[in-house]
């Protein structure tokens, strides 16, 4: 089942790269660490093309550290908790439902509205776009709060805080690799994003139902009912 639980992981990276407060927002924050306009980012080459790559890695890296070390927290307290599991799952649930409820667009939750963003020197420089990395892993956490709701409940759930690291890398690794390739192929994501935007709602409904029927697994128990069911279909997985 790890392997099943690793790409919902991904899966759940990538719809919060998709998500309508992030995707919009790439090529700026790209533009912005690299020190280039958008339309050099655009044909960029030879050393400029290292300068967005490099720049991009280092944020995506950023915002990783944040999203692992919270994954080894919550399966850490977990562990501390795992005697009062039944009550957890309860809570957990009817959070993550009502987060699903939110991205649906039925019951919306202003705060989840908000972000905060570091103020960091344009010049491109390394360790900002590192720093901006955590900047937006703490401002963006509201945004992208209801799914990495529920990858930190999974993380909670695990028995050793390195299978808890491992989530969310998979999760950062979901939501990361995307924005690399945006930062390499500026050109072509601009077209295509110009065809995708009007769709962008319907992104952010499609993960709020999937959050109203994990809501409703965490709490009545039946989580790994999922996970058989897909491990069933999901047949390109090794098998551990």
């Amino acid at each position: 089942m790890d392997e099943v639980t690793y790409t919902g992981a991904i899966i759940a990276g990538l719809l919060s790269f998709l998500s309508p407060c992030v995707l919009p927002v790439v090529p700026g924050y790209i533009s912005y660490m690299s020190g280039l306009s958008l339309e050099d980012v655009k044909q960029a080459r030879g050393g400029q093309f290292w300068v967005v790559t490099i720049n991009s890695l280092l944020f995506v890296l950023g915002f990783s550290i944040v999203f692992i070390a919270m994954g080894a927290t919550a399966t850490f307290i977990g562990g501390l908790l795992v005697n009062n599991r039944y009550w957890i799952e309860k809570v957990a649930g009817v959070i993550i439902f009502v987060f699903g409820l939110h991205l649906c667009g039925i019951l919306p939750i202003k705060w989840l509205y908000m972000e905060r963003r570091a103020n960091v020197s344009r010049s491109a420089n390394y360790l900002s776009s590192f720093v901006m990395g955590f900047a937006f892993a703490f401002g963006w956490s509201p945004c992208i709060g209801p799914v990495l709701a529920g990858i930190l409940y999974i993380a909670s759930t695990l028995e050793t805080v390195n299978q808890g690291v491992m989530l969310l890398a998979a999760y950062s690794l979901g939501l990361g690799i995307p924005f690399l390739v945006v930062g390499m192929a500026m050109g072509t994501f601009l077209k295509a994003f110009d065809r995708i935007k009007r769709h962008l709602n319907v992104v952010e409904k499609v993960a709020g139902a999937l959050l109203l029927v994990f809501g409703v697994l965490i709490f009545t128990g039946q989580l790994s009912v999922l996970s058989r069911y897909l491990s069933r279909y999901l047949t390109f997985l090794p098998q551990g």
